[in-house]
């Protein structure tokens, strides 16, 4: 049995969260350093010793706190800032001004730092501005009168850097999700193409084998045959189109190139849209080929059901004018502003006043199955038609007027 792809999820995060936690405890062991190293500098130095022991308690106690993006809370980042601005606004308890005024550090120094990366590392350039705005305000205040340069300097690096990274992540992010897709895509594709290869090894060998033999014994066998035959090829189209699974296109949005599923709504669900090729690929046969574009045409759901049953209505005037020999092909086109799906088949084609007289006696197939609704979805229904060359019928929806009134 052929071994399933697994798709393995890396994480461009985790290397970020290891690193906010060593930045972590590195700087609170750099606050402590630096305060024991200007002890008696300080007229108060119980409340800077208090603070200190405080800082290194949380910061070892919520060190797991900052391992991932799951574990740290809205609330943890919350209280983490609370406890930086609350040294900030220490600092003038513990020291003096003149020291402060000097360039002398606050007690969490670019402990503080951390508090904001973590908002920008979970939130992204948002929440980071968010956050580094309470800090560079909680270091102006304690500046009574004119802050110095280095301050102006410090709050300004502090709030730029913690954007940039968040930003940065957010990128990240987004790269990391439109992998994740791709792969999941990649991975659902090489299935579907081994599921694929099992049923060309048994089911489609089989009835091949069927359509042959019938065709050999003739009679009853041979109507068998061909009805194995049609199977076996509509088989073989949704096979090989892939349309057994929901149909997907990438777009960017502002988070990455997303991928979108349209997939065949249950009867009665009209919001949305659904990929007209969905509803037109069974319609594929022995004698019916379908040529599609290799991406997904999505179109409102009112809308793909009304044109899926005028292709229908033009498939059954094919069989019932043009004979159950004849051939035809369905063709579908999107061009943007508007889809267009092409009928055509090798019949004895429609003589000249034919369609009048038809509808004069009452039969409207034409008129109503195809172009009326055609004329409902704003758009339009032509029919050509030579004698002796088949027939062409070519069925336009714009985009934009798709929705019935």
């Amino acid at each position: 049995m052929a071994k399933r792809e697994r798709v393995v999820r890396m994480s461009v995060e985790q290397p970020l969260w290891r690193a906010l936690t060593a930045y972590r405890l590195l700087t609170m062991a750099y606050a402590v350093l630096l305060f024991a190293a200007a002890y008696k500098e300080f007229p108060r130095p119980g409340v800077a010793v208090g603070y200190l022991a405080f800082l290194a308690v949380w910061t070892l106690a919520t060190s797991r706190k900052v391992a991932n993006a799951a574990s740290c809370t809205k609330g943890f980042l919350v209280a983490d800032l609370t406890v930086a601005i609350a040294g900030i606004v220490l600092t003038p308890v513990a020291d003096t001004q003149a020291r402060i005024h000097a360039g002398g550090s606050t007690l969490p120094t670019i402990w503080t730092a951390g508090a904001v990366l973590a908002f920008a590392i979970k939130g992204g350039w948002r929440w980071a501005c968010f956050a580094s705005t309470f800090v560079a305000a909680a270091n102006l205040a304690i500046h009574t009168g004119q802050p110095t340069r280095d301050t102006l300097h410090n709050v300004l690096l502090v709030w730029v850097a913690s954007v940039a990274i968040g930003y940065v992540v957010e990128v990240a992010r987004a790269s990391e999700n439109t992998l994740a897709r791709a792969l999941e895509i990649e991975a659902a594709t090489r299935e579907r193409e081994r599921l694929a290869r099992d049923i060309h090894d048994g089911v489609l060998q089989v009835l091949a084998m069927v359509q042959r033999r019938g065709s050999e014994l003739g009679g009853e066998a041979e109507e068998l045959g061909r009805m194995a035959g049609e199977q076996e090829v509509a088989l073989r189209t949704l096979v090989s189109s892939g349309l057994v699974q929901p149909s997907r296109v990438s777009h960017d949005e502002s988070r990455g190139a997303l991928v979108d599923a349209y997939e065949v709504d249950e009867p009665g669900a009209e919001d949305g849209e659904l990929d007209l090729r969905t509803l037109l690929a069974p319609h594929a046969g022995s004698r019916v080929s379908f040529a599609e574009p290799g991406t997904p045409v999505p179109l409102p759901v009112p809308a793909a059901k009304e044109l899926a049953a005028a292709v229908g209505a033009a498939l059954d005037n094919v069989r019932k004018h043009a004979g159950e020999g004849a051939r035809a092909w369905i063709l579908v086109e999107d061009w943007g502003d508007e889809v267009i799906v092409t009928v055509r088949d090798d019949g004895p084609g429609i003589p000249a006043g034919r369609l009048d007289q038809a509808a004069g006696e009452g039969r409207m197939g034409v008129a109503l199955s195809i172009r009326g609704r055609l004329r409902d979805l704003g758009g339009s229904a032509d029919l050509v038609s030579v004698p002796g060359q088949g027939t062409e019928v070519e069925l336009k929806v714009p985009r934009g007027r798709t929705n019935r009134t």
